[in-house]
């Protein structure tokens, strides 16, 4: 695989070279899929769950337009803006030593002109440090005008919430022989025209198998089946820190939503019974200042 070391923090010395301190780039990515090892993708969106999600060991992290909804509070991720990406992008990117770091271009920052998608390309990776960015839908044009430009293009098929209207819903695609098989042309063609990997969302899994047996790069899935070469979620869906129903593929590894809450309950009924901050908690004088003080008092 691609892995390239880092040094280690503060210092020129090179880190021990291992699975989990090696930097993770896009042809890394293709070596995994071709040595049969998954990958491992978490969305994140901010410094402090950046770096836990990067010491953790994951893979690749994609700063996903969902922080619309899970940490901005709209109802789809078609109202988030550029600079709201590049603003959170930057976060992560101060975080992560290690993941593959992954920018969603937003709704409307690729829809216009080939050459105004690279642009607004451009600014992620230079001014926010990204090292690839994710587009939606089978632009294969875009995708090839991106290669030339030097930039990493994760692709998008299936479900693809940027297209929440024209689909009706966040629904289930490629359910029909014929829209199985225009999802793996598409597929085939964005590989062609130089994505490095395809996130396949809420498909079936017979059809992301086949897409992954056929192509060369890796296919990562949500909601796709286990046979795609990764798998990605939602960090905030995971973790039990969204206020809606969690889809069928999501899996709950923690309960952070009660975890949080109890912990702010409990430092709510310190504070109100002044339990908090105790003697040991607070800062004190120099004895003989205190003296002076309480004397001074008097």
């Amino acid at each position: 695989m691609s892995l390239t070391t880092f040094p280690a923090e503060g210092r020129n010395a090179a880190a021990p070279t291992n699975s989990l301190t090696t930097k993770v780039t896009m042809p890394a990515l293709a070596g995994m899929k071709r040595e049969g090892k998954p990958i491992t993708a978490l969305t994140a969106y901010d410094y402090a769950t950046s770096r836990l999600v990067d010491e953790a060991g994951i893979d690749m992290i994609l700063v996903g337009d969902s922080l619309a909804m899970v940490v901005l509070g709209h109802d789809n991720t078609l109202a988030v803006t550029v600079d709201e990406m590049l603003h959170h992008t930057r976060a992560v990117r101060r975080a992560v030593r290690r993941a593959l770091v992954v920018a969603d271009m937003p709704f409307g920052s690729y829809h216009g002109t080939i050459s105004e998608g690279v642009a607004n390309a451009v600014r992620f990776v230079k001014e926010a440090g990204a090292e690839a960015v994710k587009i939606e839908g089978p632009r294969v044009e875009l995708v090839r005008a991106l290669t030339e430009a030097e930039i990493p293009v994760v692709g998008h098929l299936g479900l693809t919430p940027q297209s929440v209207h024209r689909m009706g819903g966040y629904k289930v695609q490629a359910k029909t022989a014929e829209a199985a098989l225009q999802l793996r042309a598409d597929a085939v063609a964005l590989a062609e025209a130089g994505a490095g990997a395809i996130v396949l969302e809420g498909v079936p899994r017979e059809v992301a198998a086949d897409i992954t047996a056929e192509l060369a790069i890796p296919t990562i899935g949500i909601g796709a089946g286990p046979e795609c070469d990764g798998q990605i979620l939602v960090l905030h869906d995971m973790l039990n820190m969204t206020f809606a129903p969690h889809a069928k593929f999501v899996r709950q590894y923690a309960d952070m939503a009660a975890v949080m809450r109890d912990a702010v309950e409990h430092y709510r009924e310190d504070v109100e019974r002044r339990a908090f901050p105790s003697d040991a908690e607070s800062y004190h004088l120099p004895a003989a200042m205190r003296a002076a003080v309480t004397a001074s008092d008097r």
